[in-house]
């Protein structure tokens, strides 16, 4: 099933002579092309045709060619012969994976993730945040039919997320005030928060009652709750989420969904050598 993805603004492919390499800039600018050809084939899993991406990265079809050759050689990219498709190759996978490593607390926050995923009966996420953004790192998958609103590896905004706003309940006014002039608040759904002051409203209420949700915020027809996991500091390590349909995750389901998602992140915590912040000695 193809997924919706936040996509770049379409832009018209550029002549020959603006792909040209400039010799002057050490190679910088070949790089940077052939890492943006390998963010758009990360947006869509279903892969694009040679044209499509000299579109999409605004460069032209011989340049991008010549780019995926290179690509295809190290294995970071590969070409489907039967649809005449790129896709990511194994090579960014293993590269990519080494992020996941570093979060060397992957590993054992999975059988936390398939308790909470086995209580609720829908996708539990673990997710960090990136950038000021939230990166998901990996995921139990319901057993339920789920349109997942962000693959392993992608991207949200941390004020359109369940798992960002509980982040963001963690962090000072001020932080806060600060990520909002850097990133802004996009309105990814006709239900997004794009007021500051109703999200510090909502920042309160997270606070209180120690989760945060996503309610059609990212996606309509989907929903998150999130909660944060900390680390020996008593500051925000990572955190874990629950997402799925409305139509299954209704008003009256959520609050019990809050309080068990806030419940596996404690011991999650716990278990990592965290401290809850009310748990930090003065």
């Amino acid at each position: 099933m193809k997924r919706n993805v936040i996509r770049r603004r379409l832009a018209e492919p550029k002549s020959n002579a603006d792909s040209d390499l400039d010799p002057r800039d050490g190679g910088v600018q070949s790089v940077d092309r052939a890492l943006s050809i390998l963010e758009t084939l990360a947006e869509d899993d279903e892969g694009y045709r040679l044209s499509d991406l000299a579109v999409r990265t605004g460069l032209s079809t011989s340049t991008v060619h010549r780019l995926l050759a290179t690509l295809e050689k190290r294995r970071f990219v590969q070409f489907d012969r039967t649809e005449s498709k790129w896709h990511v190759g194994a090579q960014s996978f293993s590269v990519g994976a080494t992020f996941a490593r570093r979060r060397n607390f992957t590993a054992q926050a999975m059988p936390y993730l398939r308790k909470l995923r086995d209580q609720t009966r829908e996708t539990a996420n673990l997710a960090v945040v990136d950038d000021e953004s939230i990166i998901v790192l990996t995921r139990i998958e319901s057993r339920e039919i789920m349109r997942s609103l962000t693959k392993v590896g992608g991207r949200v905004a941390m004020v359109a997320s369940g798992v960002g706003k509980a982040v963001l309940a963690t962090y000072s006014d001020e932080d806060v005030n600060a990520i909002i002039r850097r990133q802004g608040m996009p309105r990814l759904t006709e239900k997004s928060i794009v007021r500051p002051g109703e999200l510090f409203k909502e920042l309160q209420t997270i606070r209180r009652q120690g989760y945060a949700i996503d309610d059609e915020e990212a996606r309509m027809g989907l929903r998150c709750v999130a909660a944060v996991i900390y680390n020996d500091c008593s500051e925000p390590l990572a955190a874990i989420s629950v997402s799925g349909m409305t139509s299954r995750m209704t008003d009256d389901r959520l609050p019990a969904l809050g309080i068990a998602v806030r419940e596996v992140a404690a011991e999650l915590t716990v278990a990592l050598g965290g401290i809850m912040p009310e748990a930090k000695p003065s």
